[in-house]
């Protein structure tokens, strides 16, 4: 079985489009979405659209889901720019829709040993991030399965919980470093090359991944991040895909939306 693992498509129909492409040459079994469909880019109806065709779909609820489909109007905690983006987005998704997404739950597990969640396991609803082992520590306490995605924070990171008995003087939870691209690296970034990171998934480890955003980055890496796990390999793969981003920039600026959105794509960040 594969398992695409997709996160934070802000209906970006472009960057949605070329992950899908991959996913499809890779033979993707079944398609787990770990929330925000919706909010900063200019298509989301379009990315609802495809995102719910797909096979066996399972998908958890995202902050900016819920506030678009919540009638929530002040959105505390929110900037400038999201908050306008949410109220576009609101205008621009048919009732059905916004009733769909309201609907969605905040964590879910499924029957191959998986849980999804935008957020932290302890309490999704209140869209906390985890940045650090720390933050992971607190999260492993909750989860039940071999793995839980997240995303939420649109930077890819990645943690390992290793048996106790196994371990001969070192920490229980370590950080996966190659999961994230290294600062000295980043200069080395070509925004047009299909890049791809497999991680070999050891037994009787627990994982909890962020696999990154598909529809806007934030680890200075413009390209559309996701992961697929094979559960016959044992492997779990982040992709790196290019888009076409002049595109989605431009649907951006013609829809009214922020020039902040359409400039930060070009950069991820």
């Amino acid at each position: 079985m594969r398992y695409a693992i997709l996160s934070d498509i802000h209906a970006n129909l472009e960057a949605l489009n070329a992950s899908l492409e991959v996913c499809q040459k890779m033979q993707v079994d079944q398609y787990l979405c770990l929330g925000d469909l919706v909010g900063y880019n200019a298509d989301p109806q379009a990315c609802m659209d495809i995102v719910r065709q797909l096979p066996g779909l399972v998908m958890v609820k995202g902050n900016h889901d819920d506030y678009v489909s919540s009638g929530d109007n002040t959105m505390e905690g929110f900037n400038p720019h999201a908050r306008d983006a949410i109220l576009w987005t609101r205008a621009h998704l048919s009732p059905e829709s916004l009733e769909w997404l309201s609907k969605l739950p905040y964590r879910v597990s499924t029957k191959g040993g998986i849980t999804l969640v935008h957020a932290t396991l302890d309490s999704p609803e209140a869209w906390g991030y985890v940045f650090d082992i720390h933050h992971a520590n607190d999260n492993f306490t909750y989860q039940f399965t071999p793995f839980c995605f997240c995303g939420h924070s649109h930077a890819p990171i990645a943690f390992c919980k290793r048996p106790t008995f196994g371990i001969q003087g070192g920490p229980s939870v370590i950080e996966l470093p190659d999961w994230l691209s290294r600062p000295d690296e980043l200069s080395e970034i070509n925004p047009n090359e299909l890049d791809h990171l497999e991680v070999p998934v050891k037994a009787a480890c627990k994982y909890f991944v962020n696999v990154g955003s598909i529809g806007q980055p934030r680890n200075h890496d413009p390209r559309a991040s996701f992961a697929i796990y094979d559960t016959e390999e044992k492997i779990l793969t982040r992709w790196r895909v290019p888009y076409d981003i002049a595109t989605a920039q431009a649907k951006i600026r013609e829809g009214g939306l922020p020039e902040r959105l359409a400039l930060r794509l070009e950069y991820g960040e």
